[in-house]
């Protein structure tokens, strides 16, 4: 197993391989994976997914994953190191480090927007083009369309309901889901009241709303999204505990430290050190 890391904030690489497998390795970063061309599969954290031409796919910081190769295989592959993935700033993406790191991968393919796959065929050429003819501005060029690379991730993932919500579920739930995910860390947003007043229902009926549709309550989900985020700050990244504390708005570390263990029987620090043991 080999670690791979990067150093450079992004990295953009070309890469063809005839046969066999590349190199089992782990992530410390993340990384979009485009098939230019060619058939096989990714075999990633215990799972096997079939991949062939056109498909994005995404690898998360702490993967461990490798390529079978069944026909010759063109990839680009598009590293992006944690801090570039969390200074991101959009206007109407403010969470999209959760975004990329909750992806879905026995997904495999990410791109669930038809018109997506033309804009994605046609960057990834730009960035071949780029990258070989060495020119005045490469370097911003790149960035502009590796930036027009996460936000069309973005956007395919978010249109993935998640797994609790029904098959019929109406437009304007998922628009709730996505207000509750980019208001995280504003509890006083993620009331049933301000919910209702928002999305211009009642509050007596949202939550039997949201429990028809997503199979949960409010809170529950509300919760469980918050714990995801919470584990992958303790996973990925070195803040102190009460950083994380005041991010998401716990009146102390007592408090997240219940909540957290609550949730996950283990306390926050045990977990931080579990997460950092050798396999």
């Amino acid at each position: 197993m080999r670690k791979e890391n990067m150093h450079q904030s992004v990295e953009v690489i070309y890469k063809k391989v005839e046969d066999c497998s590349m190199v089992n390795s782990q992530l410390s970063f993340f990384q979009m994976v485009y098939v230019i061309s060619g058939t096989g599969f990714l075999r990633i954290n215990g799972n096997s997914i079939l991949y062939q031409t056109g498909n994005l796919m995404l690898l998360t910081p702490n993967d461990y994953h490798t390529f079978d190769i069944s026909t010759p295989t063109e990839f680009l592959l598009v590293k992006l190191n944690t801090e570039y993935v969390k200074e991101y700033r959009s206007k109407s993406i403010d969470h999209i480090e959760c975004l990329l790191h909750y992806a879905s991968h026995l997904s495999g393919c990410i791109l669930k927007r038809k018109a997506d796959e033309f804009l994605v065929r046609s960057i990834a050429e730009s960035l071949i083009y780029a990258i070989d003819n060495k020119d005045i501005y490469d370097e911003d060029l790149i960035s502009h369309y590796v930036n027009a690379l996460i936000v069309i991730a973005a956007r395919n993932i978010a249109v993935i309901k998640p797994s609790g919500v029904k098959v019929s579920a109406d437009k304007r739930i998922l628009e709730i889901i996505n207000y509750i995910q980019g208001n995280i860390l504003f509890p006083q947003k993620l009331k049933a009241s301000a919910i209702a007043e928002k999305f211009d229902i009642s509050e007596t009926y949202i939550g039997s709303y949201f429990k028809n549709h997503c199979g949960e309550t409010i809170q529950s989900f509300v919760s469980n999204y918050k714990i995801r985020l919470i584990e992958h700050r303790l996973s990925f990244s070195d803040m102190r505990i009460n950083e994380i504390v005041a991010e998401f708005g716990f009146s102390d570390e007592s408090h997240l430290n219940k909540f957290f263990k609550k949730h996950r029987n283990i306390s926050l620090t045990g977990y931080r050190k579990a997460k950092v043991l050798p396999n």
